[in-house]
């Protein structure tokens, strides 16, 4: 059965950080490009990164840049975000995402709240 298993939130201080992991398995994870999206209460879904299939190229959202960084290790069928220099308005569900033609695989999200 495909899957893949968010972990790694929480609640964290602003400023603070964490890394979340995605671990894929059940199908061939080094086929599709990474993305992270969140999802925060009466807010539509909001992409946050991507990596792609081979190339070193992440790309992230502005609201992002140069405080998080996505990366993955196929050996271990796993992405990750590193998150850092966390605010409120990060506060959210995030999801990862996977594209193998012609599936859109999708976790269940981990939840991050940045709150004092």
């Amino acid at each position: 059965q495909a899957q893949l298993v968010e972990s790694g939130g929480g609640l964290v201080q602003p400023g603070g950080s964490l890394r979340l992991s995605c671990v894929a398995s059940g199908f061939d994870f080094s086929a599709g490009a990474v993305r992270w999206y969140r999802e925060a209460p009466g807010m539509e879904r909001e992409f946050v990164a991507r990596f792609p299939i081979t190339a070193d190229d992440p790309t992230y959202a502005d609201s992002v840049k140069g405080r998080f960084v996505i990366s993955r290790d196929n050996a271990k069928n796993t992405a990750y975000l590193q998150m850092d220099s966390l605010k409120a308005e990060d506060t959210a569900n995030y999801l990862c995402n996977v594209f193998v033609w012609p599936h859109d695989y999708w976790g269940q999200g981990t939840q991050v709240t940045v709150s004092s």
